[in-house]
């Protein structure tokens, strides 16, 4: 099976560290892509609709606390964009804030995930978003 194209929207050098030792540590086939804020999240997909070898993600997995757009702002443009609207985005933040929680699902996130304190904890966490999104759920089919 073919991996997915993974945008990672993470400006924390030690969280993108550790997601990508996790994503190594279970041999993970997926693509990993990385930007580092909102603004770069935005560009990375308006390039990919404009160019034939760029592929759009299958998923995003992005933080909330990220510089020049916030996850937020990002994740209320996606899905209001018809050729972005389709990816699944997962939260994966520090907030644990109600607010935060629920601006994220009235926006339309799949999923708010808060990114435990713990090494191994957090390696799980990303094992479980591999098995599910990859194992579990049926995704809409890419977009030629």
């Amino acid at each position: 099976m073919e991996g997915l194209n993974i945008l990672l929207v993470e400006d924390n050098e030690g969280d993108i560290f550790l997601i990508r030792e996790a994503f190594e540590e279970i041999k993970s086939k997926n693509n990993l892509e990385v930007v580092k804020n909102g603004e770069a999240a935005l560009n990375f997909l308006s390039n990919s609709d404009k160019c034939k070898d760029k592929k759009l993600p299958d998923l995003i997995i992005m933080d909330i606390n990220i510089p020049k757009i916030n996850g937020h702002e990002v994740l209320e443009k996606v899905k209001r964009n018809s050729n972005w609207k389709h990816i699944p985005i997962i939260i994966l933040t520090t907030s644990s804030s109600k607010l935060d929680i629920l601006k994220s699902y009235e926006k339309m996130a799949n999923c708010h995930i808060v990114k435990p304190n713990e090494g191994e904890e957090f390696s799980q966490v990303i094992q479980n978003i591999e098995n599910f999104w990859t194992n579990t759920v049926i995704l809409p089919p890419k977009k030629d």
